[in-house]
């Protein structure tokens, strides 16, 4: 069986490989495209769209990376229903190597020093907790409570449970709710993960660029005219950026959603309670839609491997139902200990007090740049998005320097018009902002160019 190259024609709605590959994904998806289905030559639909042979074989390589296709030579490319080894492609090239750099600002994680201590948590619970039934409530009741109450001013979601962090509930998001061929809207720049899972499904990012406030409205506006299924976005500290998403932009964004029933909202609070700004959701607003997900990672300690996610039942309920044929539920003893942490005055203060540490450490190293003529966005959080001349050369700098920091470009869906990168100024002491805005300073000047005698 042979594909209709008139019906390929007429639902690629740009030339680009990205385009080219969406487009004959959302077919697959559709089921206009069956398994078995042979394509078009490289040639022939080369020709037919009048772009060059390159850019539809990069195409079929982002769907074969993808199981969307299979090549077989000159026997031609087919459609398959086989599966692919999902790889984290992006995160990966974040990683620093700690025993390279004295400094490595590259990781995106919190200080330890400045983590609640654990021994309170710990002292409350008296041997081993009542043993659970594999089939009792996944979350426990005093926790649930716990999480309720701080998410009362913003969000009071129809069900709640508890999971792995927030990367594990925005992963089984994603497979509940899209399909081969779906879109997404996600900030450009976005946290390279989230990339990486739309990857293993199939489905593609439609950007969507943010300022001081968040999310720009009439670029949501437009990328909500492709219909899209999800709108995927950090509404506190976003990573990168460190943009929080303020009241005001929250209500012009959710005007926009409005006009869109069938978008599902998934918020991904990854600071939680380190962050300066208060929560914003739309789940007010928009309940029957919006999943919230709350990490506890860099404010109470990335090993507790525990988040909250609430939303509707309609959503939630089916992910807690699939869960249970798997790792069924998070650790509740973990989550006895979480509860510790949220109610120990002592853990408390601590989580208060790191909060005011980040924000000092990550304005006096903003203040340093700007001092040095050297422009970053950040006003929330642990991380600085900073500007470079070029970003190979800006890490090859640092890093002879003993400076680690994580390449801008894993974090964007299309260039935004110059590079970056990612600083994390958690554990830069104050005392040694200016040391490294010199460094950095340096790394971000163009370098000059040489030509051949």
């Amino acid at each position: 069986m042979h594909a209709d190259l008139s019906r390929i024609l007429s639902v690629v709605e740009d030339g680009s490989a990205t385009g080219i590959a969406a487009a004959i994904n959302r077919l697959i998806g559709s089921g206009e495209l069956a398994v078995g289905t042979r394509l078009p030559t490289v040639r022939a639909l080369a020709q037919a769209l009048g772009v060059s042979p390159t850019t539809v074989n990069e195409a079929w390589r982002s769907l074969a990376r993808v199981g969307a296709i299979e090549t077989k030579g000159r026997n031609g490319s087919f459609v398959t229903a086989r599966t692919h080894n999902a790889e984290p492609t992006r995160f990966w090239r974040l990683a620093g190597d700690t025993g390279r750099f004295a400094r490595d600002l590259s990781a995106g994680v919190p200080d330890q020093a400045l983590l609640p201590p654990i021994g309170p948590a710990l002292a409350r619970i008296d041997g081993q907790p009542p043993l659970s039934g594999y089939l009792d409530a996944p979350v426990l009741p005093e926790l649930e409570n716990l999480v309720r109450k701080a998410w009362a001013p913003v969000c009071d979601p129809e069900t709640l449970t508890i999971v792995n962090g927030s990367l594990d509930g925005i992963d089984r998001l994603v497979g509940q709710l899209l399909r081969l061929g779906d879109r997404v809207i996600v900030e450009n720049p976005t946290f390279p993960p989230f990339l990486d899972l739309l990857d293993t499904v199939g489905a593609s990012a439609l950007p969507v660029p943010v300022d001081e406030e968040g999310i720009l409205p009439e670029a949501l506006a437009a990328q909500l005219r492709r219909d899209p299924a999800v709108l995927l976005m950090q509404p506190r500290a976003q990573n990168p950026t460190g943009v929080s998403l303020t009241p005001r932009r929250a209500a012009q964004l959710v005007e926009k959603l409005r006009a869109h029933p069938d978008v599902v909202v998934i918020e991904a609070d990854h600071s939680g309670d380190v962050a300066l700004a208060e929560p914003v959701s739309f789940a007010g607003e928009l309940p029957d839609r919006v999943v919230r997900v709350q990490s506890f990672s860099k404010s109470h300690g990335p090993d507790l491997r525990l988040a909250a996610l609430g939303g509707p039942a309609a959503i939630v309920e089916p992910l807690i139902g699939r869960r249970h044929l798997g790792a069924a539920w998070s650790s509740r003893l973990l989550q006895e200990v979480l509860v510790g942490l949220l109610t120990d005055p002592g853990c408390v203060a601590a989580v208060a007090t790191a909060r005011t540490v980040y924000a000092r450490r990550r304005a006096a190293l903003k203040d340093a740049l700007a001092s040095r003529g050297v422009q970053s966005t950040g006003w929330d959080g642990i991380n600085l998005w900073i500007n470079v001349a070029r970003e190979r050369e800006a890490l090859v700098t640092l890093a002879a320097q003993g400076i680690g920091a994580a390449p801008g470009s894993p974090f964007l869906v299309e260039p935004t018009g110059g590079d970056h990168l990612r600083v994390t100024t958690a554990t830069l002491p104050v005392e040694e902002a200016a040391a490294v805005a010199d460094a950095l300073a340096e790394a971000a000047r163009p370098y000059p160019s040489y030509r051949r005698v």
